[in-house]
């Protein structure tokens, strides 16, 4: 019987559609060989992007030069443009604003073939610095408003490139989608005196049923209300409202979580394209008592169409507490120089409800 879930922070209905239940194996798909070329984000083509912003290299090496292990330049082709002021302005009942913003890419590895969670967890970790570091450094600009992290792997799901890299995103308006999240968890604080973040990982660690992978600082959950097919949510263990805020000692436990999860998805869903999302507060807004950074993951498995766009209902055909036991179950033992080992997934059962 199929089932509508309420999200608990964004008051939007999904349709867990089980008579038209999908396991791993059914969304296997054709997969596109790598076409070979020319790649502006390879070791030794530094100088066919703008001048980098940050990179962690090896100290013999110079700048905008071979020897980096992450690097930030600006995006060639930006969305939104550094020099100017904003000019806000009305057009009789329309808004307008210039386009100023920053539009960066973090490359991940000079390794045209790896993904991040094909690389060690020392240096997923600091992918993560390099990210917190940008972070900072342009929540200093008084003109920007919010800054987005994410992450498009493989052309269905938006990727213009291979070589994977992540781009940054500094707005000068915090966009619909934050505010509408932001809204939510103010609500529920109001409500109840809490973070709904914080409440949901307690009644997730009490029902384990959608906890896919746990570490001394952050959980991996399948949401309750899941949008997609094995979408994931990692959430920090503690109440942090801004990624770049995170503790020191953490990050060794997010490289890990993430090369984990990425890793199981990988397994599972041989080598799906997804997306992912850094969920942050908003540049210039001191701790939030009710808002929680998290990371969104959403495998490319399904199509929005037109009930989705129509309805603002999704969609989903896997239950999260099969997804979520799926994940947790497989198998990923790795070699010594880090290469994942695949084993097929088994077509498993759905999880039976436990009666009352």
């Amino acid at each position: 019987m199929p089932e509508l879930r309420k999200s608990p922070i964004m008051e939007r209905w999904v349709i867990i559609s089980t008579e038209r239940g999908k396991r791993p194996l059914d969304f296997k798909r054709e997969k596109k060989p790598m076409v070979g070329g020319f790649c502006p984000f390879c070791t030794g083509m530094e100088d066919k992007t703008p001048p980098e912003v940050l990179a962690y290299r090896d100290p013999l090496s110079a700048p905008d030069s071979p020897g980096w292990k992450v690097r930030v330049v600006p995006n060639k082709f930006p969305a939104l443009q550094i020099e100017g002021d904003l000019d806000k302005h009305g057009d009789g009942i329309y808004d307008l604003m210039r386009g100023v913003g920053a539009h960066e890419v973090l490359i991940e590895s000079p390794d045209h073939s790896k993904n991040l969670h094909h690389l060690p967890q020392e240096h997923v970790e600091s992918i993560f610095w390099a990210l917190r570091d940008r972070c900072i450094d342009l929540k200093k600009d008084s003109r920007f408003r919010y800054i987005l992290i994410f992450k498009n792997w493989g052309e269905e799901a938006g990727a213009s490139l291979e070589h994977s890299h992540m781009p940054v995103i500094a707005t000068p308006i915090i966009p619909k989608r934050a505010i509408e999240e932001l809204e939510g968890s103010k609500f529920h604080y109001k409500l109840k005196e809490s973070c709904i973040f914080c409440d949901i990982l307690k009644q997730e660690q009490k029902e384990k049923s959608r906890i896919i992978y746990r570490n001394e600082y952050f959980t991996a959950i399948a949401p309750y209300a899941s949008r997609f097919p094995f979408e994931t949510w990692i959430l920090p263990l503690e109440h942090i409202s801004a990624f770049e805020k995170t503790p020191t000692e953490w990050f060794p436990a997010l490289a890990d979580i993430m090369k984990t999860v990425l890793t199981r998805l990988d397994v599972t869903l041989d080598e799906p394209p997804f997306n992912f999302i850094i969920h942050s507060a908003p540049c210039k807004t001191p701790d939030l008592d009710y808002y929680h950074w998290h990371i969104e993951i959403m495998p490319k498995l399904t199509k929005v169409a037109g009930f989705e766009w129509g309805s603002g209902f999704y969609i989903n055909p896997t239950p999260p507490e099969y997804a979520a036991e799926t994940l947790r179950d497989v198998d990923i033992g790795g070699t010594d120089d880090d290469k994942i080992s695949k084993e097929k997934v088994e077509d498993k059962e759905w999880p039976q409800k436990k009666s009352k």
